[in-house]
């Protein structure tokens, strides 16, 4: 399930995951407890007569539990209990979790790692960690390329396991885009821009022409920069694991060409994850954004029942994920061949796929795409738009990107120093891009 702006620095993205396939009500991040919570389950035993607990450590709403994974694995495993612990913020988790695999104590038997950490995790702590590629029910082919290589540390031990990503459309209004005059039908709308983000650019100069009053074309430059740069290879760091992005031409395109949507007058200057934001989706102030898989559920928590059958989902300009998670198995854990059985039985195509249909987390393993709970997933809030084939599509075209060590910190500077600034306060692109060279330079101690 992922930290995807499932805010990397907060726990917005906990409820968006729960919500995305309107199968029924979310358990929010803010009731997550901080301490173990028991799994409901028999009194499980080993062959000696002695319980068998493995624990799951997570952040925000994973899914696992409300989804009865645990359960399920108790069924087919009478001799072992699950128990999960949870942490609603993962800037508050992934600290402790560094802490705690640093001290060899007080970890979980998994642990999960979001995205933006696990090359920090694998470059910092790969020697305190299992290696999972060659764990049984582990199957390389199963997933995508691209997320198995972010989960390999550099000697090549596979030391985590991902779970969910976050492959990118595009949600739209079909009400707003009709009374601006343009296409409504999704494949049509995906013709508007496929191909090239800078003919997104050019349907939001068309939508301002003949925009409906009070509404823009998208949310935020912001939104716009995670969308682009999610499809970027190299991003933010190179193969060897150095810093690129204050040289990399490609993220500057990407900023010059969100910086363009605020400097048009295209955004409705919103910053992402804030109040004000979740008020526009019930406002109808925007007719697009930058859709990863998990948004969905957050548009139509936010957007509430007016939005139904207003909102649909088109192929996004070219392939690109926001977000995504992983598990871990420390070895300083007791049960650490029994905890990898769990690892590997939790992320298997299988289990993947019933995540997604009853929780949203779009499955990071290829070979569930084929089955029926991906292959055939439609949403009704969105016009029964064909969401598995649309998300499908797009996590099989995302570049293989290097994850840095920092990539979370450089992504959430790179919006809220740099692009909000452009988009809120009307500075300009060199003096905010400067600004956020800055910042970055400043938090890495550079």
């Amino acid at each position: 399930m992922g930290w995807r702006r499932r805010r990397t620095r907060g726990g917005a993205y906990g409820l968006a995951l729960a919500l995305l396939l309107g199968l029924g009500p979310a358990a929010g991040c803010a009731t997550d407890p901080a301490e173990p919570r028991p799994v409901a389950a028999r009194d499980p035993v080993d062959g000696r007569g002695r319980p068998v607990t493995l624990t799951v450590g997570v952040f925000g709403t994973f899914g696992f539990q409300e989804a009865g994974l645990y359960d399920a694995y108790m069924r087919l495993h009478p001799d072992v209990a699950v128990r999960q612990t949870s942490l609603t913020r993962n800037d508050v988790y992934y600290p402790q979790l560094l802490t705690h695999l640093t001290a060899g104590s007080g970890l979980a038997d998994v642990q999960a790692v979001e995205v933006g950490n696990i090359a920090e995790v694998l470059a910092t702590q790969a020697e305190r960690l299992d290696e999972l590629g060659t764990a049984p029910g582990v199957d390389r082919r199963a997933f995508l390329p691209w997320k198995w290589a972010q989960g390999t540390a550099a000697d090549g031990r596979t030391l985590a396991l991902g779970t969910d990503i976050g492959p990118q459309a595009v949600c739209y209004r079909k009400d707003l885009f009709a009374r601006a005059g343009l296409p409504t039908e999704r494949d049509a709308v995906g013709r508007l821009w496929a191909g090239d983000w800078r003919e997104y650019l050019a349907a939001g100069v068309r939508y301002r022409e003949r925009a409906p009053e009070g509404t823009a074309f998208t949310d935020s430059a912001s939104g716009v920069l995670a969308a682009v740069t999610g499809g970027v290879s190299p991003r933010f760091y190179d193969e060897r694991g150095d810093l690129i992005v204050a040289e990399n031409p490609a993220v500057r395109a990407a900023w010059d060409l969100a910086a363009a949507f605020a400097r048009q007058g295209l955004t409705a200057r919103l910053q992402q994850f804030t109040p004000g934001w979740d008020q526009a989706f019930a406002n109808g102030a925007f007719a697009t954004i930058a859709c990863p898989a998990w948004m969905l559920g957050y548009i139509e928590d936010k957007a509430g029942p007016a939005g139904r059958g207003r909102w649909d989902v088109a192929p996004a300009p070219r392939p690109g994920s926001w977000g995504g998670s992983f598990l871990v198995v420390p070895s300083a854990g007791r049960r650490r061949v029994e905890a990898a059985r769990l690892a590997a039985w939790l992320t298997a195509p299988a289990q993947q796929a019933t995540l997604f249909a009853r929780r949203g987390s779009f499955p990071s393993a290829s070979a569930a795409y084929a089955l029926p709970e991906v292959a055939d997933a439609r949403h009704p809030y969105f016009g029964d738009a064909p969401v598995g084939a649309i998300f499908a599509r797009a996590a099989l075209g995302v570049p293989r990107a290097p994850i840095g060590p920092k990539d979370a910190l450089v992504s959430q500077t790179l919006a809220d120093v740099g692009m909000l600034q452009v988009d809120q306060t009307g500075r300009a692109p060199d003096s905010a891009w400067h600004a956020a060279m800055r910042a970055i330079d400043n938090a890495l101690d550079r």
